[in-house]
């Protein structure tokens, strides 16, 4: 297909005794193996903790291992509930300690009665986890039965986000109203490559 960039992702498969981890695993060979040219960037739920997940992603590593933390730890009990908060940043931080040349990628929803106060914390706690890049983007209810919209974060708000995220030391951050996980990933990969390559030349 002559594909570049591609990005995997699923429904969460909470059935399975890895979570899914080995689906995505086989996936990722099976690119490698068809397209050795094309990055691979894997959208992953969080394998609720089950024991192997992380070493099977690990064995057959993503260019970009994505996980979403969604939003800041007070409201995951409304917005997330039956996930954990310090799970998924745990499932972000094993994965760069076992394979630290992978791009790793988290990102939150903003507008759902978060402060600026806790979306920083969140930004250091990825930072802790030696996470490369951030998404910021506004929360839009999908259906009714989803949890309201708090407030239309402002574009002003967001370039602050994405200054303070800068601040941190975040290899790359999008923070828009319309930004969204996968949105331009081939471009993004291209920059966390260049972002990367220059940091390294810089520390030299």
């Amino acid at each position: 297909m002559g594909l570049e960039h591609v990005v995997i992702t699923s429904v969460d498969r909470d059935d399975l005794a890895d979570g899914g981890a080995a689906h995505f695993a086989e996936v990722v060979r099976a690119i490698r193996n068809a397209a050795p040219q094309t990055t691979v960037e894997i959208l992953t739920p969080d394998f609720k903790d089950k024991v192997g997940a992380i070493e099977i992603m690990a064995g057959s590593p993503s260019d970009v291992f994505n996980h979403n933390l969604e939003t800041v730890p007070r409201l995951y009990p409304t917005i997330r509930p039956g996930s954990r908060y310090f799970t998924s940043l745990n499932l972000l931080h094993e994965i760069k300690e076992q394979v630290p040349s992978i791009f790793t990628k988290s990102g939150i929803m903003v507008g759902l009665g978060e402060t600026r106060e806790e979306v920083g914390q969140v930004m250091d706690d990825l930072r802790s986890a030696n996470v490369d890049f951030l998404t910021i983007g506004q929360y839009l209810q999908p259906t009714p039965k989803h949890a309201r919209i708090d407030r239309f974060v402002t574009p002003d708000e967001f370039e602050g986000y994405a200054t303070m995220a800068r601040g941190k030391g975040f290899l790359l951050v999008s923070a828009t109203p319309l930004t969204r996980s996968s949105y331009h990933a081939g471009e993004d990969f291209a920059k966390l490559r260049a972002a990367r390559e220059a940091k390294l030349a810089a520390a030299q």
